[in-house]
């Protein structure tokens, strides 16, 4: 067997009302907290019970996807507070700016001097404060991976600030934070996890606990999703829960492919939500995977267990990607042309995705005229 490593939080706690425990295990990793914050009411609550144990609490508010002018920002009053453990609770754009500020703030360093592919992609020179990352959406995964997302706007990318000691010290998944979130951001952010489930499995760095990890996701998180586009339902939110934990800890450790290549692209040219983008992109990737694996004489027998996991979930049978897009299509997902993606700006969109590090976890190199072909069968 050839070897591998696997990393992951150093204490997970995962459950429905596992939140209301975590004030104390905050303030004994730090009595000086920084907050980020999305606008889930559970911070308000949050901050006052870090304050009735002795916290000296210093909260920020933050929307949209991260960027590097508010990374900029945020560092100078992450700084003045001298935290000593930094929370994020929100969604995967807060936790990502969570996660960069935890990374930064204990440094004077620039983050150009260490973002990828755009800065210098330098280790950090002082390890992270402690971390706690307290999800209420299901999607990315954030709580259990290595890196934060920015954006980069004079560049119009996303890229990552990337670090093994930017795991989280502890992450709380409580699937009761992501009770009645909007349909659409359910659709959009389990399809994200969906994707990060899939894209490890088939990905030419899976390994043995990625794989067990993947399996039941793939079909569990399916079906979940599927209950959700149909109403409210606390069991299928615990699911997508664990689906998307599970998700970040199989992406951190395998990787990913060709859909997040695309996506990090993608977002930093439009602004386009990160999960949409993914759901349009996966039913594609998986077909042009495929078809280049057959056309190499590879082994496709992991594209047949997806094939039979998405259909278990769906009630159907055939191919991944045909009923994934028709999933996405009965319950309006926009696709690619209305997200802002035209046929002008395919040529810089390919070039730059073949050089996204997700692409490096493909299950196999492929051609820009394949890439080409995914965007055209997406728009």
């Amino acid at each position: 067997m050839t070897g591998f490593s696997f990393i992951a939080p150093q204490r997970t706690l995962m459950g429905r009302g596992c939140c209301d425990q975590v004030a104390g295990e905050i303030a004994a990793l730090g009595r000086r907290v920084l907050l980020l914050r999305g606008t889930h009411a559970r911070a308000d609550r949050l901050a006052s019970e870090l304050t009735g144990l002795a916290c000296d609490v210093t909260t920020i508010r933050t929307q949209g996807e991260p960027t590097l002018t508010q990374l900029d920002m945020l560092l100078i009053t992450a700084r003045a507070a001298t935290p000593q453990v930094v929370v994020g609770l929100g969604g995967g754009a807060v936790m990502d700016m969570a996660k960069a500020l935890a990374a930064l703030a204990p440094a004077s360093s620039n983050p150009l001097d260490h973002l990828e592919i755009v800065g210098l992609g330098q280790p950090l020179t002082v390890p992270p404060l402690p971390f706690v990352a307290i999800p209420t959406t299901a999607g990315t995964g954030a709580e259990a991976t290595k890196n934060a997302v920015i954006g980069v706007e004079a560049q119009s990318r996303k890229v990552s600030l990337r670090d093994l000691r930017m795991m989280a010290t502890l992450a709380v998944v409580d699937p009761a934070l992501t009770d009645n979130c909007p349909r659409s951001v359910t659709l959009a952010s389990g399809l994200d996890a969906i994707t990060q489930v899939i894209e490890p499995y088939l990905s030419c760095r899976a390994n043995p606990v990625t794989d067990a990890l993947c399996r039941d996701s793939i079909w569990a998180g399916m079906a979940a999703l599927a209950d959700l586009m149909q109403g409210e339902n606390p069991a299928a939110r615990d699911t997508m829960a664990r689906t998307s934990h599970f998700s970040g800890l199989a992406l951190a450790n395998s990787g990913l492919g060709a859909v997040h290549g695309f996506a990090g692209v993608i977002g930093g040219v439009t602004g386009a939500a990160h999960g949409a983008i993914c759901g349009r992109l996966l039913p594609p990737v998986l077909a042009a995977n495929r078809a280049a694996m057959q056309r190499a004489g590879l082994d496709t027998s992991r594209f047949d267990d997806v094939d039979r996991w998405i259909g278990a979930a769906l009630g159907q049978c055939g191919l991944a990607e045909e009923m994934l897009e028709r999933f996405a299509d009965s319950h309006g997902l926009p696709r690619l042309a209305a997200l802002g993606v035209t046929p002008d700006i395919y040529d810089n969109l390919v070039t730059e995705a073949a050089q996204s590090s997700s692409m490096k976890g493909n299950p196999v190199p492929l051609t820009a005229r394949d890439l080409h072909a995914v965007l055209e069968r997406a728009a």
